[in-house]
């Protein structure tokens, strides 16, 4: 077993919480699965197969079952892989059994679905002269990390559907027809379906179907391989494709194979027709690909879990937190020119990447998908100005929204390409990324510096102060309601008051700088990133901590009135290590007050004795945010409150509705008195930031 990550155990509170735990009902499963017991045979099973001893693979982590009522539907979670743009669900209605519901489409709009289910197979019962009626079957249904999988069973007959991603542009839907009788059946198939999309027409191409879209440069394909098909009809919206009849004798199975494809122009669809012939020769071993890369990748973390965490309960939400993550992640298209992760897929508006985000997402990533982390950040960075601005976030296709320059985000970029560097030792990758990260630092003094004394504000590249407030990330917090917004030159404006966060966040840039210094064996940028560290640090701990309440707090730009609003930026000193060890008591005395941050569901946005907080529906006026609770954490770490920061961790898991639950997602923020989730599904900082309050990192 892992020693715990800061060498002390957690005291006999914890001890009793995690007694508690341990009594939890989950669903998990264990597969205890050795080699040479599972016999593989043409068809596709349905539980996952392992060859590697005893493995925990979580299944069900997420509940994809619904169909859509309209394009527009956000009812349903959507699974996806390999980065694809689009995803699929499990039908719940017997009419749109025979196959998956959607596909939930990324290509287009803002995502939309373009079917209840796009492809549907229809099996008729030659000799009883009629279609099976899927209703006349019990049903079965498992989402796993790797694949989705239903089965339809009566005494005489078991259909099994397995839906698993092939690569970023194709996922199979890969169908098993047992017979479970001694009679002999002769079936007659056909796929089928229709889009309800407007402004989509199929075609005919050969053997296959294609989607066009007038609102997308996408184009999708559907295609049968392994049988012979008989006919193809196409209409406006609808197609069929009949295949050829087959007889399935007693305890013999069939196998149908249909894929799904959607690319984007920029890719070689001769390239991927090449991968999926290839593929489907061969579907079995893709799938067991699939299950045993997705078991390692969750082994890998697994073996990190700090030994607080290294129960099922938290291997499940591990699952949970990659699967999350997974369902946001994108490959490069448009103007997107790297892979990367939506903060929600299921959000219409949150449909791109952004700033903070990625910085925060890439740390996540990188402790178990470092090239994708790398990615994530090389994302943001390729719209890095000459003068070291990187906008807010950024999009696909800039017909449906404009990339935001109004305004950046906090500067975490240094943080997210170090634990990067710590996980992947890429000297190269710190090589290309050091220069570009000092043009991004030195940016804030030469923008956001308005009275140039080595203290920065947030502000907006267009004058507005919406857009100042944007850039802290914290859109409506407390502590910007009486600001105002100031011309710096034409190009720069800054909020009238100093954030005490936004200068931690410098100085822990200042201090990854230097350690990558020297690591690039830059001895002077590595003093010069050392003295200004320090000369900063004396400027935090002297401006914006008052002693009297024992918090950090903005200032006015002279520094020398605190905006008297208690939120969670004041623990950002902890996180960032720049407070003193007195200064760090007594934030740590009003974290773990109930009256204040100790609530539910712990480490909120602000005060709960603040008039101004509104723990329902307020966004950054009282919600706990997982990436502010997680640096809350990490600060008390930092300081050796291990015992606090452990109950603070236990109580953002267990009271927060759902995040140990099967099938329900995890959510943008919650409320902290009572733990409902708010806003935004399958939100993906905070899946990040739960995998990190969770690792031995």
């Amino acid at each position: 077993m892992r020693a715990n990550k800061w060498n002390k155990a957690p005291g006999d509170t914890m001890n009793e919480f995690l007694k508690c735990a341990q009594r939890i009902n989950h669903k998990s499963i264990y597969l205890i699965l050795y080699s040479g017991i599972l016999l593989l045979s043409t068809s596709c099973n349905e539980q996952p197969p392992s060859d590697s001893g005893l493995i925990y693979y979580p299944s069900n982590s997420l509940d994809y079952a619904g169909s859509p009522d309209s394009s527009k539907d956000r009812s349903i979670l959507a699974f996806s892989d390999l980065g694809a743009w689009f995803a699929y669900g499990l039908p719940t209605e017997a009419s749109n059994y025979g196959g998956f519901t959607g596909p939930f489409l990324l290509t287009q709009e803002n995502g939309v679905w373009s079917s209840k289910a796009l492809s549907k197979l229809e099996l008729i019962n030659i000799d009883a002269g009629k279609p099976i009626d899927w209703g006349d079957f019990e049903v079965t249904q498992t989402s796993y990390n790797s694949h989705l999988n239903q089965v339809f069973a009566n005494e005489h007959l078991k259909v099994s559907q397995t839906l698993v991603f092939s690569s970023a542009h194709s996922a199979l839907i890969i169908t098993d027809i047992t017979n479970l009788s001694d009679n002999t059946f002769n079936f007659f198939p056909t796929w089928k379906g229709s889009t309800f999309l407007a402004g989509t027409k199929l075609e005919q191409q050969g053997d296959a179907i294609n989607l066009i879209s007038n609102k997308s440069s996408a184009k999708g394909i559907i295609q049968v391989f392994g049988h012979e098909i008989n006919k193809i009809a196409v209409g406006d919206n609808a197609y069929a494709f009949t295949l050829e009849n087959f007889e399935l004798k007693g305890g013999k199975t069939k196998q149908l194979i249909l894929s799904h494809s959607f690319i984007f122009p920029e890719y070689s669809f001769k390239d991927e027709q090449l991968h999926l012939k290839t593929a489907a020769s061969k579907v079995g071993d893709l799938l067991q690909r699939r299950i045993k890369g997705k078991q390692a990748q969750l082994e890998k973390l697994y073996d990190k879990l700090d030994t607080t965490w290294n129960d099922s309960p938290y291997k499940d939400l591990v699952a949970k937190a990659v699967l999350t993550l997974q369902n946001n992640w994108r490959i490069p298209a448009g103007q997107l020119n790297h892979s990367g992760v939506f903060p929600s897929y299921h959000y219409i508006w949150f449909h791109g990447f952004w700033a903070w985000d990625s910085w925060k997402h890439a740390v996540a990533l990188a402790q178990y998908d470092t090239p994708l982390a790398k990615e994530q950040i090389k994302a943001m960075y390729a719209y890095l100005t000459e003068d070291g601005f990187i906008p807010d976030c950024i999009y696909r296709d800039t017909i449906i929204e404009k990339h935001n320059y109004r305004n950046t985000k906090p500067p975490l970029s240094a943080w997210s390409v170090w634990k990067v560097y710590e996980k992947s030792r890429d000297i190269h990758f710190l090589k290309e990324l050091y220069p570009k990260i000092i043009r991004q630092h030195n940016w804030w003094y030469m923008n956001r510096d308005h009275d140039k004394d080595g203290i920065c504000e947030y502000g907006s590249t267009d004058g507005s102060l919406v857009a100042a407030k944007w850039e802290s990330g914290m859109d409506n917090a407390v502590r910007f309601d009486n600001s105002k917004i100031l011309k710096t030159s034409e190009t720069a404006y800054s909020l009238n008051q100093e954030s005490v966060d936004l200068n931690c966040y410098l100085y822990a840039e200042k201090i990854y700088l230097m350690r990558m210094a020297k690591i690039l064996e830059l001895k002077e940028d590595a003093d010069t990133f050392s003295t200004q560290s320090e000369i900063l640090k004396t400027k935090i701990q002297s401006q914006f901590f008052d002693p009297e309440t024992g918090w950090f707090y903005d200032t006015s730009l002279d520094g020398k009135k605190f905006v008297v609003v208690m939120g969670c930026e004041g623990w950002i000193p902890l996180w960032a290590s720049v407070a003193s060890a007195e200064q760090a008591e007594a934030v740590k005395s009003n974290m773990m007050n109930p009256e204040y941050f100790n609530t539910k569901v712990p480490l909120q946005t602000l005060s709960a004795s603040s008039p101004g907080f509104k723990p329902d529906g307020g966004y950054w006026r009282g919600p706990t945010w997982l990436d502010q609770a997680y640096f809350g954490v990490a600060g008390l770490h930092n300081y050796g409150y291990h015992e606090d920061a452990y109950n603070a961790t236990y109580k953002l898991i267990h009271n927060a509705v759902g995040v140990l639950s099967e099938g329900i997602s995890i959510r943008e923020n919650y409320q902290p008195i009572t733990g409902e989730g708010l806003e935004s599904e399958n939100f993906s900082w905070s899946a990040a930031h739960y995998l990190l309050l969770l690792l031995d990192e």
